[in-house]
């Protein structure tokens, strides 16, 4: 039998078994126990976040794209948002119209009536009249290769205060640096980093995050990259963490002007707000 403290006062028993943290006789095994871990891992750098926005102002609004099956939106709100009496919403977005109906029966049968699914693509969702026209919380949990970048200029659109990241599966710069290999290798010796395969795989990935960085830098967010440990979903674990700090801007945008010319990606200008 699982021990009491490992569920947190409070949790719905039956929520943890519809998500399958908890066995259907409501017991943690050891995986359920790690999939608890993560979960309270994830939630200790979104909640003082949530908690800063209440000091602002009431009614929290957070859009979760690339929902899925809104595991981390049901976490949220059964750990934070279903205590607020105060208008909070969170919207979770997604394509797979599916994967939409089955979250707002979950929904409706735990009387979350604080959440709200919309079968709906980011560029549908950024000009949606059931989105508020500011949102305080973006998340995106690994969201494969450019949905990422489709999260960001959501958020960027919709001047959210944070957006917390997992990129994953980060294919598009890699395919762009290998098309040009041959050619960069005669031009520049840092093309090494990324002559063999496995780095030029891995290299992408690293240099997608980092022009994500200052991307949103360069819009005045102050940013914090960490790890996001234990993660099961993915052998990516990265996470990006974005706060509207309102910074000066002209240098991220110099530096990422700079590494899109150095590595012959100005393919992706528009990708990275630079037009």
């Amino acid at each position: 039998m699982a021990e009491k403290y490992d569920i947190r006062p409070d949790q719905s028993i039956e929520l943890l078994k519809e998500l399958h943290i908890l066995t259907r006789d409501g017991k943690l095994n050891q995986d359920s126990r790690r999939k608890l871990k993560q979960i309270y891992h994830l939630f200790q750098f979104i909640e003082p976040l949530l908690k800063e926005i209440q000091q602002d102002h009431d009614g929290i609004s957070l859009v979760d794209h690339g929902a899925g099956k809104s595991y981390l939106g049901f976490i949220l709100y059964d750990l934070f948002f279903k205590f607020q009496n105060d208008g909070s919403r969170i919207f979770g977005v997604e394509t797979r119209d599916e994967l939409v109906m089955k979250s707002r029966q979950l929904a409706h049968m735990f009387g979350f009536t604080g959440m709200e699914f919309l079968t709906l693509s980011v560029a549908e969702s950024s000009v949606s009249e059931r989105i508020p026209e500011t949102v305080d919380m973006v998340t995106a949990l690994h969201a494969c290769d450019t949905a990422t970048d489709d999260a960001i200029h959501f958020a960027l659109k919709k001047n959210a205060r944070f957006i917390v990241l997992v990129p994953c599966c980060q294919a598009e710069v890699a395919t762009l640096l290998r098309k040009k290999k041959g050619k960069s290798l005669a031009e520049n010796s840092l093309t090494e980093l990324w002559r063999h395969g496995i780095h030029t795989r891995e290299f992408g990935s690293h240099i997608t995050n980092v022009l994500r960085c200052l991307e949103l830098e360069a819009h005045g967010y102050q940013v914090t990259v960490t790890e996001l440990v234990g993660w099961e979903h993915s052998m990516k674990n990265e996470m990006i963490i974005a706060c509207n700090r309102d910074l000066p801007r002209r240098r991220p945008t110099e530096r990422l002007q700079e590494i899109v010319r150095i590595l012959g990606l100005e393919e992706l200008s528009e990708r990275f707000s630079l037009l």
